[in-house]
């Protein structure tokens, strides 16, 4: 009986150092399987992604990291969401995910598009506004603009520099001109907050480098006489000698006489072509019927605009035409029967242009009406002010370039 007893014992012993054998095993398998899962998932989060191209995704606000896997994986940018959010969970991670436009990289890991996400490193959009243009025109580029938030529309330029806190400042010409890059859905309103800061920061510089001997007392008459500048000078190298030439005339009381601000001033009017009863036309912007500077700048003046007019070229030069000559340039006098003369020359090749311009004749009828003399030029044409300081109007005008 003692001999069976002991090997029952020796039995049970051995049964249960096999199931601790099997257990043992079974720990190892789940531990080889978990690492094996783990290094799977880990895999999983820094392998590159299955996308070959570039791709755009937005997060909106408020975003959940698990709605925005599932939106990669839906879009082809990440292979297996599930596994990328157990993997942050295994390692307690919580990345921040920034609302925002995202272009997520070719073959980039759900490691490196989650960066991205943390870093705010949303799409820049991109909207250009040219020196010259006036804030008319800036207000339409923001309005096509398709990934600006539209705010502003039925706004009146009043009530858009309310809203900007300057409620008492006219908008025109306070915007610097230049390209602008933001994060999509960025409010028209914040852009031209930049913009109009942008152009507080340039003016008050410009304005303590000014010559003192200026007749102008105040940034904003620099800012006025800057905005004609930019109008009336196609060259950059001639924008401070056009300063020099209505600083001379201002010293001097002569009207200023610039074709852009009767343009402006006429608003829908304008027809493309400046017409002598458009010259006699009065209004608050025309400077041949009017003294000083017009009321309000006329355009959103460049860096290099500013800058001439509070350091304009010291010249004697009075007046200024166009040479005709179709590069930009002008003629520069300091008597008015050397402009004279010049602005007949200007007349000559204008003519000339216009002539060359026609189509050739192509019957004998058609030849014999080309050969004619041509009939008297609209009245706009062939004659120009006496005193006038800038370009005879032209039906191709130069202001608008």
């Amino acid at each position: 009986m003692l001999e069976a007893g002991a090997r029952s014992g020796r039995g049970a012993e051995t049964g249960r150092a096999h199931l601790r054998a099997l257990l043992g095993l079974l720990a190892l398998l789940c531990v080889v399987a978990a690492a094996g899962g783990y290094v799977r998932l880990r895999s999983t989060f820094q392998a590159p992604g299955p996308a070959a191209a570039a791709s755009r995704i937005e997060v909106e606000p408020g975003a959940s990291v698990r709605s925005v896997l599932a939106q990669l994986e839906a879009a082809g940018s990440v292979r297996n969401a599930r596994a990328v959010h157990w993997y942050l969970r295994l390692h307690g991670l919580k990345p921040r995910v920034q609302a925002g436009t995202y272009e997520v990289p070719p073959h980039a890991s759900p490691a490196q598009i989650l960066e991205l996400f943390e870093q705010g490193k949303v799409i820049l959009e991109q909207l250009t506004v040219v020196e010259g243009a006036t804030f008319a025109d800036f207000l339409d580029a923001l309005a096509q603009h398709p990934h600006v938030a539209h705010t502003l529309q039925g706004r009146t330029p009043a009530q858009i520099m309310a809203a900007l806190g300057h409620p008492d400042v006219a908008a025109e010409g306070e915007f610097f001109p230049d390209t602008y890059r933001f994060a999509a859905n960025t409010s028209d309103l914040a852009i031209l907050g930049l913009a109009y800061d942008s152009m507080q920061r340039l003016l008050e510089g410009a304005w303590q480098v000014r010559r003192p001997d200026l007749p102008l007392d105040t940034p904003y008459r620099a800012l006025i006489l800057a905005s004609m500048v930019e109008k009336e000078a196609a060259l950059k190298s001639e924008r401070a000698r056009i300063a020099g030439v209505f600083i001379n005339r201002l010293r001097k009381g002569m009207r200023l006489q610039s074709d852009p601000t009767v343009i402006y001033g006429l608003g829908g009017q304008y027809d493309g072509t400046i017409h002598t009863k458009d010259l006699l036309r009065d209004t608050p912007y025309n400077t041949y019927t009017r003294e000083g500077l017009p009321p309000t700048p006329i355009a959103l003046p460049g860096r290099e605009s500013v800058m001439a007019t509070v350091q304009p070229e010291s010249t004697p030069a009075l007046y200024f035409v166009a040479s005709g000559l179709g590069d930009g340039a002008h003629h520069f006098s300091n008597t008015l029967e050397e402009h004279n003369s010049a602005v007949q020359t200007y007349l000559v090749r204008l003519r000339s242009q216009e002539r060359n311009a026609r189509p050739t004749p192509v019957t004998s009828a058609a030849a014999e009406a080309a050969a004619a003399p041509a009939p008297p030029a609209d009245a706009s044409h062939g004659t120009a002010p006496a005193s006038r300081a800038a370009t005879p109007p032209d039906a191709q005008s130069k202001h608008h370039r």
